[in-house]
């Protein structure tokens, strides 16, 4: 080997050392490098200042987004990048003074907001400031502060109602929206769609029905009784097919084949009569005969 060999294996040694200590000190190269766009967003969240993990299995628990840490808003199963745009609002001076600001959180879904709707407690020390002067015309020694002060938290009281105890229990069909509210995991939302569901079912008849409420939540369940149920019946004999297809057990082909028995065959005495419907299951016969009449 002469001269100049060794010179150009020297120098190639040197390089090699060199690469690799820069690999050492300053991390492995990527091996496929970043797609458009996704540099930014690389680097926007290497900025974070708290944990970047999230939670594999979402948790609920009562939470103020005005108050709540990074630690509990991962817990929820909220995404980073959503935490850090709540510490943004927070560090500009923005507050949450009612559940619905918390739903115009950037990326939230609906199925998100109402899991966790139920569990959003925002503190009266939220509500805006002019809720203090409220009676003050009327009050000429001072006293008008503190009771606005009791209002508001009255206030705070009514619209977050005590929740039940473990052992506690609601009668399904007689409950109005704002007795379920006192079942925890339901908020507005399902209260709403439990009252609406019975009306539409003709009332409950069990409590696994819930379950036909999409996204219920089932921790819920257990704090329900049915109790003396008489649902509204449904006379197959007499009424139309667009009346029997209002029934959410009931679909169009399922009542045609109901008005095109009573038309081939004449009166119905047992909606099983229309087993050989290719339209009917003995699942559908089970969860119909509290409903029907004859």
């Amino acid at each position: 080997m002469n001269r100049n060999d060794r010179l150009v294996l020297i120098a190639a040694l040197i390089v090699g050392v060199l690469v690799l200590t820069g690999v050492f000190f300053l991390g492995e190269p990527l091996s496929n490098p970043p797609k458009r766009g996704e540099e930014t967003k690389g680097k926007e969240h290497s900025n974070i200042p708290y944990a970047a993990t999230v939670s594999q299995q979402p948790e609920t628990f009562y939470f103020d987004p005005n108050t709540a840490d990074s630690t509990q808003l991962l817990r929820l199963g909220l995404r980073p990048w959503q935490i850090r745009n709540i510490y943004k609002y927070r560090e500009r001076g923005g507050v949450y003074q009612k559940k619905e600001d918390f739903a115009r959180l950037y990326g939230l879904t609906v199925k998100d907001y109402r899991r966790m709707e139920p569990y959003i407690r925002i503190s009266p020390d939220y509500l805006p400031a002019a809720t203090l002067v409220k009676g003050r015309r009327n009050s000429s020694y001072g006293k008008d502060s503190a009771y606005s002060t009791y209002s508001s938290y009255s206030n705070y009281k009514k619209n977050y109602p005590t929740k039940l105890r473990e052992a506690e229990h609601l009668v399904l069909n007689t409950a109005d929206t704002s007795q379920l509210q006192r079942v925890p995991g339901i908020g507005k939302y399902y209260a709403k769609e439990i009252v609406h569901y019975g009306n539409w079912l003709g009332g409950y008849v069990s409590v696994d029905q819930l379950d036909e409420i999409d996204g219920f939540p089932q921790e819920a369940k257990k704090y329900f009784v049915v109790q003396q149920s008489s649902p509204k019946k449904l006379n197959v004999n007499k009424l139309s097919l667009q009346q029997l297809r209002r029934h959410p057990y009931i679909n169009y082909y399922q009542a045609k084949a109901i008005t095109d028995y009573r038309r081939l065959h004449g009166r119905i005495e047992d909606i099983r009569q229309l087993r050989l419907s290719s339209g009917f299951t003995e699942k559908d016969f089970q969860r119909l005969a509290p409903y029907i009449d004859y």
